[in-house]
């Protein structure tokens, strides 16, 4: 009688499981199903260096179709080495903000990775109205860096977790062929929890202690990020290959269901 009641416990968890992930609405989406630049009216891009951007990176990031560019159903970003405006090395940093921004919902990105050491692929999101980082939030959704090859890592910082104080909250799955098979990498986003995972399987779990802002900025509405950096205080810390290049990060679709 246990076990029966066990069995159907297992099987009511997962029909609601699969009915919460039906009653999802897509509400946007990029299916890159045209070619040329990604489209203007979803996407937007970060310009420049900025020193680095906050982690020392070697990059200049570039809206040219060298470095960005949509065809044959996909999304293509291209790390390249080539000199720009005092940099050895261009990419894309693509960005929804001020295009889309969401509060809660399910975020499924599917793609392959580049390889190789220096590369430092990002799928991520920051708060709309960053005014502190990071303060206001962050969710890295996938973090791949060349150099640990196979290893994907998903995070959160906010003011009271965040790597510089040594108080982050993350979680890394092996995934042996990153860089040579797509895979579907997920956010699952709400009030009460953040959950990271690859093809459907969570690795990544931060719930809501309902403390404070400090500790829970995660109400902010956040925009998505898709980019290469190269080097960094990560990426670089095993140096540059820079036999590795152009190192390409390649999307099938961005999906954001609510």
């Amino acid at each position: 009688m246990q076990r029966f009641l066990s069995l159907t416990a297992a099987v009511l968890l997962t029909f609601s499981a699969t009915s919460q992930s039906q009653n999802r609405k897509l509400v946007w989406s990029d299916e890159f199903n045209y070619s040329g630049q990604p489209d203007s009216s979803k996407w937007a891009y970060d310009i420049g260096n900025n020193n680095g951007w906050g982690n020392n990176e070697l990059q200049y990031y570039t809206s040219n179709e060298k470095n960005v560019l949509v065809k044959n159903g996909k999304l293509f970003i291209h790390a390249r080495q080539e000199e720009k405006s005092g940099y050895r090395y261009t990419s894309t940093k693509l960005i929804t903000k001020g295009k889309a921004t969401w509060q809660y919902g399910k975020i499924e990105v599917r793609a392959k990775l580049p390889s190789g050491t220096g590369s430092w692929p990002a799928i991520w999101m920051l708060a709309e109205n960053m005014k502190q980082w990071p303060d206001d939030g962050e969710i890295d959704i996938m973090e791949y860096v060349g150099y640990d090859p196979g290893w994907v890592h998903g995070s959160i910082h906010c003011k009271q977790y965040n790597h510089v104080i040594g108080t982050q909250k993350t979680a890394k799955t092996l995934l042996a062929d990153a860089a040579s098979a797509f895979h579907v990498y997920g956010l699952d986003w709400t009030k009460d929890s953040i959950k990271i995972s690859v093809d459907n399987k969570i690795y990544f779990s931060f719930a809501n202690e309902h403390a404070d802002y400090n500790s829970w900025p995660f109400d902010n509405k956040m925009y998505l990020i898709l980019n290469i950096a190269v080097g960094g205080n990560w990426g670089g810390q095993k140096g540059v290959d820079d036999k590795i290049f152009p190192a390409t990060m390649e999307v099938d679709y961005v999906r954001v269901y609510q």
